[in-house]
């Protein structure tokens, strides 16, 4: 926890230490900050399970390349606090970020964390210029804290899976509603890839408050990546090693750029952008930024290959360390898709919260990763242990180890294996969070 997490959590109201989904607190410290969310540049609310940041990240990409001053909102950060609200390119400043936690102190209302942050966000945001809000959700839609934008310009909801079921319920169509909670009267949301569950619910709450569904696989369609040449190919330079072809009611099946970030489940993140673009008519963007930003987006923590510092230091040239911070079923599947499509054996680094499905998260890797080597969490007393964490993977089939902490489990995935092999560290965002933090 870095200082400013320190400082908003000593002012949030020690009763709702813990996550409390609901809307009236919030509202009352807005109301007393003078209503900031309705004073914003325009919003595109985003919901999801899993895609929300790579989502971001491409639209941060794009409307930037095309000459857009980009507000963000996003959770949780991975290195430092002020990475949640980007204000026009650049993280939101200590001083000023100070500044507004004293505005916050002077309300003096009952709130949460996340509540406060939110709040904190709007305020930069109502009061620093910009021409687009991406504001992603940080726990389902509905009761979300975010949620208290009346107006936005777009909503998208990125592929549902089950996760936080304690929260938002413990089947897709009951969290696809929570999700679905963001969709506005009259205001059309873009749907990534999505169980068919997963639409039947949130198509009947679109239906109440006559939205446009703008579809993956109805109104937009994104077909697998393709070789080329291809007889309308992209100029010279660009996307080099293939793209893949993108189509919809209003853009003739088109060739774009591979997307810069990693794994094939990419290429729906990448379509979902330009579905949101193609349904923001009021903003110049050509094709030439689409493929820029695809090509160019930055998120960390997701198949990122760690090439430097002092856990890539551990292993020879020969063998790669790569990180993923996904931590659900989904991601257990996306993770398993990529171990699939590499030349070398996968070995894992692996920590998980005690709240997330661990078996389930596994699962899909039981039969392509050649080890786990279970480590804890540091620092975090909801970490499972690493001999829980390693008895579930065992079950499963996975040749699993205990280690004491990361660089150990890294040393004793070199001593069990020979030859050239990748490591992978997944698990947590958590997790993800300290290997970058402790990279150097």
């Amino acid at each position: 926890m870095d200082y400013m997490d320190k400082i908003i959590s000593e002012i949030a109201s020690p009763m709702l230490a813990n996550i409390d989904l609901s809307l009236a607190r919030v509202s009352d410290l807005l109301a007393k900050l003078g209503n900031p969310q309705d004073k914003m540049p325009p919003v595109i609310h985003v919901a999801g399970t899993n895609g929300k940041g790579s989502l971001i990240s491409y639209l941060t990409a794009i409307f930037e390349k095309a000459g857009y001053k980009v507000h963000r909102y996003i959770s949780p950060p991975l290195l430092r606090f002020n990475e949640r609200i980007v204000l026009a390119g650049e993280e939101i400043s200590d001083e000023y970020l100070l500044s507004l936690i004293e505005e916050i102190k002077k309300a003096d209302s009952p709130a949460t964390v996340f509540e406060i942050i939110t709040a904190i966000g709007f305020l930069a945001f109502s009061q620093t210029p910009a021409d687009i809000v991406l504001l992603e959700t940080g726990l389902g839609g509905r009761l979300d804290a975010t949620n208290m934008i009346k107006n936005p310009i777009l909503t998208a909801i990125t592929p549902i899976s089950i996760d936080h079921s304690e929260f938002l319920g413990d089947n897709i169509a009951a969290i696809a509603r929570e999700k679905a909670g963001i969709i506005k009267p009259d205001v059309t949301c873009v749907l990534g890839e999505q169980s068919s569950a997963a639409i039947d619910a949130i198509e009947e709450i679109a239906a109440g408050r006559n939205a446009k569904i703008y579809r993956n696989a109805r109104e937009w369609n994104a077909k697998t990546i393709v070789s080329f040449p291809h007889p309308n190919p992209l100029p010279e330079g660009e996307g080099s090693g293939g793209g893949f072809l993108y189509s919809s009611d209003q853009r003739p099946e088109t060739l774009f750029a591979k997307p810069g970030l990693i794994g094939s489940h990419q290429i729906n993140n990448t379509a979902t952008a330009i579905a949101c673009v193609d349904n923001l008519p009021e903003f110049n963007i050509s094709k030439e930024d689409i493929d820029y930003g695809l090509k160019n987006a930055v998120w960390q923590a997701r198949m990122q290959k760690l090439s430097s510092g002092k856990y890539a230091n551990l292993l020879p040239p020969s063998c790669e360390l790569w990180l993923d911070g996904g931590h659900n079923p989904a991601a257990g599947k996306i993770i398993a898709d990529w171990v699939k499509e590499q030349k070398k054996p996968v070995h894992l680094v692996c920590a998980m919260l005690k709240t997330k499905d661990s078996r389930e998260f596994l699962a899909p890797l039981a039969d392509c990763v050649d080890s786990l080597t279970a480590i804890a969490i540091e620092g975090d007393a909801s970490s499972r242990t690493p001999q829980e964490l390693a008895a579930i993977a065992s079950d499963l089939g996975i040749k699993s180890y205990v280690s004491g902490d990361l660089s150990s489990a890294i040393k004793a995935t070199l001593q069990h294996n020979d030859g050239d092999f990748i490591v992978l560290i997944c698990g947590s965002l958590y997790l993800a969070s300290n290997v970058l933090c402790d990279r150097a």
